[in-house]
């Protein structure tokens, strides 16, 4: 038991969660050892380092983490600036990375490929939660090695994984073919991916931020180059969820990015198709075309997918796990989360306890925590991991005093089914008794969509 506790505990992942995972984890007494796939630390956010966040830097930056940085002679961001996915990286993520505790303990270029309890596949119960774990990692240096380490914390994320473009979870019937045809989620298409898109005919698939970020990029782009055509198809009968809260979303930036993309839809700059679930694409010589399961067509020349993303549960096959059986998220954090019914935001505090699985001192938090579900924030994350590392500690009352602050907003899910881009006015609040009560434990809404999820708009 002694020679187990005194061995790592393994990272996956060197983004925000991982990197603030390692900073509580530091703070807790702990070792980490961290494991990054990518080049850098932050590598999947570097792909999208051109797109702004809704949320203020107030709300991006980890405590623990910035207790680790400060004595270096870093300078915090403006809390209330709104930082570019570039930014995060230069002015938090590479600083933390290069800080020496954090450096020491982090490999870029390991990918992990297989974790597992040491001598024991998950049919073998005797002994197994005294039994360190093996993370199999290949390395950049083209080695695979297996470390011994004490506990897991999976904050690998879902960018590498994302959704097929058709519906019913599978790809579409000949999207395999149209690789060359599709782009990566989140294109630079001003950018670095400016040849790709201007002056073609480009299709945006999804009803996300992404999205809304793609086609907005796309609208201006369209303003240099007059013959670029925009297209956006969603399976929604319509697109009312990516247009979000409007004045009364608690994230400012994102009612904005909501209320930009309807004014542009309603000038005809963008040509919204609603109801169009992918079924088949057919690459010809010079574009694709697009079939919708009601037989209608798109022809485009590039199609950009905004599907969202799933978790890689590859890695995770030898370990006992307890996932939710709808968005693939721990079983008792699945329920607060599904898109089926939440769309509002409503996030309630939760760590280590909702977090748990059968293996004991494995964690999944982080983006990939969330499962398929699209309601990810990153304070979300760094509370995850305070109270991980707390109970990995031993510390269990600190790992159950779960609190997350979170920006207020006047719009909230009620059974009249009032869409979040909607006020909810004092008239509203009197009429629906339910509407706005404080409930337990307190919940923040934040809208991005309409009320009780894709239920909602039956």
């Amino acid at each position: 038991m002694d020679s187990v506790k005194n061995l790592p505990v393994a990272v996956i992942g060197a983004g925000p969660v991982g990197l603030a995972t390692a900073a509580h984890l530091l703070e807790r007494g702990l070792e980490p050892a961290i494991f990054e796939a990518g080049p850098t630390a932050g590598a999947a956010i570097e792909q999208w380092r051109h797109i702004r966040l809704f949320s203020p830097w107030r709300f991006n930056l980890d405590a623990a983490a910035v207790r680790l940085l400060e004595p270096t002679g870093w300078e915090s961001p403006r809390p209330t600036a709104l930082p570019y996915g570039g930014e995060l990286i230069d002015r938090y993520i590479t600083p933390l990375a290069a800080a020496p505790a954090i450096s020491s303990s982090l490999q870029t270029g390991a990918r992990v490929i297989a974790v597992t309890r040491q001598g024991l596949d998950k049919t073998h119960v005797r002994h197994r939660d005294t039994t360190p774990f093996v993370v199999r990692v290949e390395h950049a240096d083209g080695e695979t090695r297996d470390h011994i380490v004490s506990a897991v914390i999976d904050a690998s994320g879902t960018w590498s994984t994302r959704n097929p473009l058709g519906t019913s979870g599978m790809p579409a019937i000949g999207e395999a073919t149209a690789g060359d045809r599709i782009s990566s989620p989140l294109p630079d298409v001003s950018g670095r991916d400016r040849a790709t898109f201007a002056g073609r005919r480009v299709l945006v698939v999804g009803a996300g931020h992404s999205a809304a970020n793609t086609l907005i990029n796309l609208a201006e782009l369209a303003k240099d180059e007059p013959e670029t055509t925009i297209l956006w198809a969603v399976r929604g009968a319509s697109a009312d969820k990516v247009y979000g809260g409007g004045d009364a979303d608690g994230l400012p930036a994102r009612g904005q990015l909501g209320s930009r993309l309807r004014r542009l839809v309603e000038a005809g700059t963008i040509a919204l198709h609603a109801g169009f679930g992918i079924a088949a694409l057919k690459t010809l010589d010079t574009h694709v075309s697009v079939e919708a399961a009601d037989g209608r067509t798109l022809d485009a020349d590039v199609i950009v997918p905004c599907t969202g993303f799933r978790p890689d549960l590859d890695i995770l096959r030898e370990l006992r796990l307890n996932l939710d059986p709808a968005v693939e998220a721990p079983v008792e954090l699945g329920p607060l989360i599904d898109p089926e019914f939440h769309s509002c935001g409503t996030v309630p505090p939760h760590g280590a306890k909702l977090l748990a699985h059968p293996e004991k001192d494995f964690y999944i938090v982080g983006m990939k925590s969330y499962g398929r579900a699209p309601t990810f924030l990153l304070a979300t994350g760094y509370e995850q991991v305070r109270s991980v590392a707390a109970a990995l500690a031993g510390d269990r009352e600190a790992a159950d005093a779960v609190q997350l602050e979170l920006p207020e907003t006047g719009v909230c899910s009620t059974d009249a089914g009032i869409s979040c881009n909607v006020p909810v006015t004092a008239a509203t609040r009197d009429a629906e008794s339910n509407c706005c009560a404080a409930p337990e434990p307190v919940l923040i809404g934040i809208p991005t969509g309409l009320a009780h999820g894709r239920s909602g708009e039956l």
